[in-house]
């Protein structure tokens, strides 16, 4: 678990699955069954062809720092963990999510860099998302 805050998400009936998932330390997603779109961020409609027919899978957790950067000056609570790092993650099934890198120092992020996700708990036990290099 990393240090920095995790609130507790708020959840609708189109992320329920998601955050179902993240608090049995699994990554979940939304995969239109009409044309196959991998949809982020949950939601009851396909992006790409409009239609609501939509199943979950299992997504693999891995992806690829897409973009990031590092904050150095925060409000509280967030004040209290700087340098900390806030990225794009290029999921390996195709979608990006915002995340933030853990597990680093943050001058150790690059653009293309391998990462894995990793759950840190909300006080609701929800898995916050986020990712860390790979080995």
């Amino acid at each position: 678990m990393s240090e920095l805050p995790a609130p507790d998400p708020v959840t609708t009936l189109e992320t329920e699955p998601f955050w179902r998932a993240t608090a049995e330390g699994r990554l979940v997603l939304p995969r239109c069954d009409s044309c196959g779109a991998v949809i982020w961020y949950p939601r009851r409609f396909c992006p790409e062809c409009h239609r609501s027919s939509i199943s979950w899978f299992e997504a693999s957790g891995q992806g690829t720092v897409y973009s990031f950067t590092v904050v150095r000056q925060a409000p509280e609570p967030w004040r209290k963990v700087v340098p900390y790092v806030i990225a794009q993650v290029e999921l390996d099934e195709g979608p990006r999510v915002l995340t933030n890198i853990v597990g680093c120092d943050p001058g150790e992020v690059t653009i293309g860099q391998p990462v894995e996700v990793v759950f840190d708990r909300s006080a609701s036990g929800r898995g916050i998302p986020r990712f860390r290099p790979r080995p």
